[in-house]
């Protein structure tokens, strides 16, 4: 079908009229915004973006937390022919810089005065920024125009400017031009048409029941391309309410605020949640403690059996039904008490916490994607959900694999290639096949299984290849171990950068009465190396001697983004970590332990005996 996502979500906004499309948290409340008052304000943005000046094919960027604002500026644009280039708000300057230069933004909309008067100064060295639009009411200054006299500007123009634009929009027109930081080097723009990500919505959206009965949790930044695709424009597509988390931090309290029926998040909140049950029911009374691990032994042979094609017996689902009223429901309600499913994207999920999940009755059905493919390549869904895959390819997607196992993908959600980097456009697709950089299986019922990046495998002085995903994703399900990275390449044997879930180790701390000044005291303390050694060592125990971390250095602090050691969805840039602690991984090899300080960090190597 011939369409554009600003005309797919208007025409959306004339169906469901007064029903609410969104909800956000104002006056310490949740205040609903109807379907009407969206279609209005996209209008209303596209409006003031034609009088301003706008014309068709010029960029747009786009910089703010989730919030229906992001929204409006988004489609607004789309609809006055514009083309909208995301900038992450917790991005540093330099990098904003490059994305308005190299994108050629004509115009700008942020929710911060203070960083637009902070541009304002730097105007020289973007040429093609003539206005900066605030998504408040604070007073306008030169270069500067706040959200009520943007609007008031949009309103006297004719409605009939705006529809011609909207109108004259082809499927094949770029919608979009999503800047990837990927895990190195500067961020470069993926070039996306509406026909890239309809075709995505369009293989994604028979595969889930959800309509206006359903609300969504919106917290991942729409600044990706995930978010932006199943978070946003697929829940628009279904008639679903989004409702907008105040921030990350108060995603716990808005889960119980919203009472959403589907999250869509990226691996670390389950982690944390999952590692948050384990902790709260370790520590409670013994009789809940031991009906509660019954009632997960009871759901982990039963969805064996579901995963083996297995039919469950009788005896078995009447147990699960007694163990959901009794221990599941009540964990359901600390969650919101209506979720129906999570969706888990922009990392590899642990295999251990989809099944616990999967236990409770929340499944998290796993996919996987990339920026250039609109996202989705694959996903699980209702009735095909296979634990450790990442699903069944999508229907109108080809697939195929290289002699060294990266898979490449074809098909009409490939992007068109980077924003003016025709080099790099040529190095990754290759007659229309997009070459992923992942090494992956397919199995023979079709589901797709990533072993890890291509550049990330860790081939070991004595020749042994090794995926450290896999290692990583298998140390943090431990609750005293918040992140990972594991090393080694061209070296002896695997060490690794460990990053302790640090609420965890104070309760422990303070349970052993062991004395601390600060996190830097405490990872140095000898009991805590101890502790954490044989956590690992219970991890690793049936793992072949090749795999096993040797050596492991404590960090006080968390790979951070601020340090460029992570991507907004929380992946390693291990380039970067190893560049950051160059001096911790080269003392790492050394043979005798010892106590390394710096300002920033402080940790110390522990060796297994």
């Amino acid at each position: 079908m011939s369409d554009t996502l600003p005309r797919m979500v208007l025409r959306q906004a004339e169906h469901f009229d007064n029903r609410i499309a969104m909800r956000r948290k104002q006056d310490g409340r949740y205040q609903d915004i109807s379907w009407n008052r969206l279609g209005n304000q996209i209008r209303a943005f596209g409006s003031g973006l034609i009088d301003l000046g706008l014309q068709p094919g010029e960029q747009v960027a786009i910089m703010s937390p989730n919030c229906p604002e992001w929204a409006y500026a988004d489609l607004g644009t789309m609809a006055a022919g514009g083309r909208t280039v995301p900038v992450y708000h917790t991005e540093g300057f330099k990098t904003i810089l490059h994305i308005l230069q190299d994108s050629q933004a004509r115009f700008f909309f942020t929710n911060s005065p203070l960083f637009a008067r902070q541009l304002v100064h730097h105007l020289s060295r973007l040429p093609r920024l003539e206005q900066i639009i605030l998504l408040d009411n604070d007073d306008t200054h030169d270069h500067i125009i706040n959200l009520e006299e943007f609007l008031r500007r949009g309103r006297q123009l004719p409605p009939e400017c705006l529809e011609q634009t909207l109108s004259a929009g082809k499927r094949e027109d770029i919608a979009t031009i999503v800047y990837t930081s990927g895990t190195t080097g500067q961020p470069k723009g993926a070039i996306l048409t509406h026909d890239n990500i309809l075709s995505n919505i369009e293989a994604c959206y028979p595969l889930f029941t959800m309509d206006d009965r359903d609300e969504c949790l919106s917290f991942l930044p729409l600044s990706h391309i995930f978010e932006r695709m199943a978070g946003y424009y697929l829940m628009l597509h279904q008639g679903v309410i989004i409702s907008y988390a105040e921030s990350v931090d108060t995603v716990p309290a808005n889960l119980l605020e919203v009472r959403p029926t589907i999250v869509i998040s990226v691996p670390r909140l389950y982690e944390k949640t999952y590692n948050r049950i384990l902790e709260r029911v370790s520590t409670g009374p013994w009789l809940k403690k031991q009906l509660f691990f019954l009632a997960l032994r009871t759901g982990r042979a039963a969805v064996a059996r579901q995963q083996s094609g297995v039919r469950v017996g009788l005896l078995l689902r009447l147990s699960m039904k007694l163990f959901d009223a009794l221990v599941f429901t009540k964990l359901k309600e600390r969650l919101g008490g209506r979720l129906r499913f999570f969706v888990s994207g922009g990392a590899p999920l642990v295999t251990e916490i989809a099944e616990f999940f999967l236990v409770v009755g929340i499944p998290i059905y796993e996919g996987y994607g990339l920026t250039e493919t609109s996202p989705v390549i694959a996903v699980n869904y209702p009735g095909r959900h296979r634990l450790g895959s990442v699903g069944p390819p999508l229907a109108n997607l080809n697939l195929r694999f290289t002699d060294d196992g990266e898979l490449q993908v074809e098909g009409p959600s490939i992007f068109q290639g980077y924003w003016n980097q025709p080099d790099r456009t040529t190095q990754a697709l290759h007659e229309n096949w997009f070459g992923t950089g992942d090494i992956a299986r397919l199995d023979d019922q079709g589901y797709l299984f990533i072993t890890d990046r291509k550049k990330d495998l860790i081939v070991t002085a004595g020749g042994k290849n090794i995926a450290p995903l896999e290692l990583e994703n298998q140390l943090k399900t431990d609750k005293f171990i918040a992140n990972v990275m594991v090393y080694g390449d061209r070296k002896p044997y695997l060490t690794a950068l460990i990053v302790p879930d640090f609420e965890m180790l104070q309760k422990y701390a303070d349970y052993k009465h062991l004395d601390f000044l600060d996190l830097c005291d405490l990872v140095r303390h000898p009991h805590i190396l101890g502790l954490v050694r044989r956590r690992i060592d219970r991890r690793q125990s049936d793992a072949p001697s090749y795999k096993q971390i040797k050596r492991f250095t404590l960090l006080s602090r968390d790979f951070s983004a601020d340090e460029g050691e992570v991507t907004p969805t929380l992946k390693l840039k291990r380039k970067q970590i190893s560049k950051n602690f160059a001096m911790v991984l080269e003392d790492i090899y050394r043979k005798e332990g010892q106590t390394i300080h710096d300002t920033s960090f402080c940790t110390i190597v522990s060796e297994k005996p």
